[in-house]
């Protein structure tokens, strides 16, 4: 069974640079100003990095 990575934008403060976008191995998240990040589903390998990172718990990896 494969896993998804999905953002909570409810939990996503969007008030600063995302910390989990610089941890991700491949790439796969990027960012737009304060906005929410956005997920590059080619590129994301659902490592789970980036949503044990993240403070808020916005980042989660689904089955």
């Amino acid at each position: 069974m494969s896993r998804m990575l999905v953002i909570k934008t409810e939990n996503c403060p969007q008030s600063h640079s995302c910390p989990a976008v610089k941890v991700c191995p491949v790439g796969a998240l990027s960012q737009s100003g304060f906005s929410a990040p956005v997920i590059n589903y080619d590129k994301c390998i659902a490592c789970g990095k980036c949503s044990d990172f993240c403070p808020k718990k916005a980042l989660e990896l689904q089955r």
